[in-house]
């Protein structure tokens, strides 16, 4: 545990400017990211009574043994480097508005030629036109079913489409009238477009304007004696009532807001957001996170503005109007923020009376009601990691507790596509975004694709380290640039042999940087950039070392991994190997396995972490295995080569289609004449036959 005074900043060196703030561990990883307006005042606060400060504060600044900031010029500056920071390093000791599921959402793909209407879960992209959150899918569904004869649009996938279209025959939809089949072409893609953006009218709130159309048609239609057209358009109608009736009206203005509301208690907050739109609710969302230090209700909307309606979820998320229980200190920075965001004026207000009051007292409810049940479910959850993780140190003899775990495992079929897996533990939960994944050529065993494997994750750690302690603080004005590029967007290639887990992309940020300043303490330690690569602006691979390394396996597996590490000068990672058979726990070195309880806590922690690396590892090899036998039976075909193989597949889809199509259909294919089209057919043929 440091002592914050070991690297508290000398007296009139920090700035009464507004900046932002970087705490630092022992690694150099970033683990807390804080904005100022007077840095001065607040890093002081850091370095008061230490037992005066909130228990999760008193951790971070223990764990940290160095901290940073940069200046900058106004308020909205730092909000805007305080995001950007936050997203590219994810500091364990943030508050981190992350939900506690996955709210599905109506999708609607206006970036392909034929739009779909789908439903969506995840990370929201570019190009995807979204409405809700919803409670359930099945309430999408359901809403779907009632507006699909009203907006006939295209709700299946790309292969159901594509087969619908080579076949000439639409689906069940397309014959019952719940899609306009654009798939046959029965509309073109303009016509099937204009209904789409009529549904995208409709759930956007213009839905007055649509009954209003269609009972003008209805009764035009009935004038001119088209008495099956006014019934159908009559039922368009009460089709479309009984929609709006699934959305409450709560606010008759058209108000455009959202409505959000705060339950906490000394260690964790709930929050509730009520999506309105045109006076009708929209959508509404909830997540319980952990506060990392002594917050307002005012900070707590501070850091929820700033997460929610960053660039993760795009601009068009950001309403008129945000009604919240408590105005943030710097609330004019952070409408100035938001509407930069938005494009258009935005207010944060707090709502005195009126239906927006009670409205605002409905969501504060349904917070209470979120923590209470989030107390019920996981009330033994944090101190059971915890539990878990100190009975780990103990038998291990570890000297502090092993907050980050790395597991390896190796999966193969004699010898034929061996793959390595990493999955990673951080505070005993898995952290999937850094799960990896490698590709072992020239290994003979599974002790010597240990070896390779770990030798591979730990170069590359003591080069990222060696280029921490070669390179040096940064001039003022590089890392004013390296600042301002951190969120840099583009996608890393793999080297060769090794694969990763996807990354999220980053948005370019705006030059925010005013005047800038840096304090590390020790004067030559670099920080910024350090742990970036300069290239892509993202963290390096394997640049933060583990305080445990789990291999799957006994003393053999150990013995092969201790060996790689000692060869790598390794000295300060502690390793241990589990078996399955037994589920013994085996250290290097030691002759008899270190045996836990059944009901241990921390055994069954490793054997979580342990089961993880192995379904990510069998989960790798079953897809390299997958695709090398699917090209198999095509290698043979002469003349026909990788790239016209996988434009055969591509076309097809897979063998057993390719193997029931004509020669004529085969030939289609950009690149296959006649005579491969029958050699094609023939070598599938006497595959099917072996």
């Amino acid at each position: 545990m440091a002592d914050p005074s070991t690297y508290r900043p000398a007296p009139g060196t920090i700035p009464e400017a507004p900046g932002v703030y970087r705490f630092y561990d022992g690694t150099g990883r970033v683990i807390y990211v804080g904005k100022a307006k007077n840095l001065r005042s607040r890093l002081n606060s850091y370095f008061a009574d230490l037992w005066g400060l909130h228990q999760r504060t008193q951790q971070m600044v223990t764990t940290a043994e160095s901290v940073d900031w940069v200046t900058v010029g106004t308020e909205v500056e730092a909000l805007q480097l305080e995001y950007l920071w936050i997203k590219q390093y994810d500091p364990r000791f943030n508050v981190r508005y992350r939900d506690d599921k996955s709210y599905p959402y109506l999708a609607v793909t206006l970036d392909e030629e034929y739009p779909r209407l789908q439903v969506m879960r995840g990370a929201k992209r570019k190009g995807v036109r979204y409405f809700g959150p919803y409670s359930h899918a099945w309430a999408i569904r359901e809403t779907l079913d009632l507006l699909l004869r009203v907006f006939p649009a295209r709700t299946c996938s790309a292969g159901v489409f594509k087969r619908a279209g080579q076949v000439g025959r639409p689906c069940l939809l397309g014959y019952i009238g719940k899609c306009s089949a654009p798939c046959v072409g029965s509309v073109s893609a303009e016509r099937h477009r204009e209904i789409v953006n009529d549904f995208c009218d409709f759930m956007a709130g213009r839905t007055d304007t649509m009954v209003r159309k269609l009972e003008r048609e209805m009764a035009e239609a009935s004038a001119e004696l088209e008495f099956e057209r006014a019934a159908r358009l009559r039922d368009d109608v009460a089709a479309l009532r009984r929609a709006m009736e699934k959305q409450t009206v709560v606010l008759g203005d058209g108000t455009d807001a959202d409505v959000v509301a705060f339950a906490d208690d000394p260690l964790e907050a709930a929050v509730q957001v009520f999506r309105i739109r045109d006076g009708r609710v929209r959508g509404q969302r909830g997540w319980v996170v952990e506060k990392t230090e002594e917050l307002t209700t005012g900070d707590l909307v501070h850091h929820f503005c700033t997460q929610v309606y960053g660039g993760e979820h795009g601009e068009s998320d950001v309403p008129r109007e945000l009604l919240v229980p408590e105005l943030p200190a710097d609330a004019d920075a952070l409408a100035d923020w938001l509407s930069g965001h938005r494009g258009g004026r935005v207010t944060l207000r707090v709502p005195q009376r009126g239906d927006k009051r009670a409205l605002l007292e409905t969501v504060e409810r349904n917070a209470k009601d979120a923590l209470a049940r989030h107390k019920l479910k996981r009330a033994g959850d944090l101190t059971t990691r915890s539990k878990a993780l100190d009975e780990i140190t103990e038998a291990l003899g570890l000297r502090t507790a092993p907050l980050r775990i790395e597991c390896f495992d190796i999966s193969q079929i004699q010898g034929t596509d061996v793959v390595a897996s990493m999955v990673v533990f951080e505070d005993g939960l898995p952290r999937k975004s850094e799960y990896r994944r490698f590709i072992i050529r020239g290994a003979t065993d599974d002790l010597s694709a240990m070896s390779e494997v770990l030798r591979r994750r730990f170069a590359r750690y003591l080069d990222a380290r060696a280029e921490t302690g070669e390179a040096g603080v940064e001039s003022a004005a590089d890392l004013a640039v390296s600042a301002a590029d951190l969120a840099v967007g583009g996608e890393q290639a793999p080297d060769v042999g090794h694969e990763q887990a996807p990354d999220s992309g980053h948005e370019q940020a705006p030059d925010v940087l005013g005047a800038v300043q840096v304090a590390v303490d020790g004067g030559d330690e670099p920080r910024i950039g350090a742990l970036v690569d300069p290239t892509t602006g993202r963290p390096r691979r394997f640049a933060y070392p583990p305080q445990l390394v789990v291999v799957d396996g006994g003393a053999p597996q150990v013995a092969a991994a201790a060996q790689a590490l000692a060869e790598l000068g390794i000295d300060d990672v502690a390793l241990c190997g589990l078996a399955k058979r037994l589920e013994e726990v085996w250290l290097p070195d030691d002759d008899f396995p270190v045996i836990l309880p059944r009901a241990s806590e921390g055994l069954y922690l490793l054997q979580r972490v342990r089961d993880e690396a192995h379904r990510f590892a069998i989960t790798f090899h079953r897809q390299r295995r997958s695709k090398r036998m699917t090209t198999s039976a095509l290698d043979s075909v002469p003349g026909l080569g990788e790239v016209r193989r996988k434009a055969l597949l591509r076309h097809f889809g897979s063998l057993k289609r390719l193997s029931a199509a004509t020669v004529e259909e085969i030939t289609e294919v950009p690149g296959v004449g006649r005579r491969t089209a029958e050699a094609i057919l023939t070598a599938l043929g006497a595959g099917g036959e072996q």
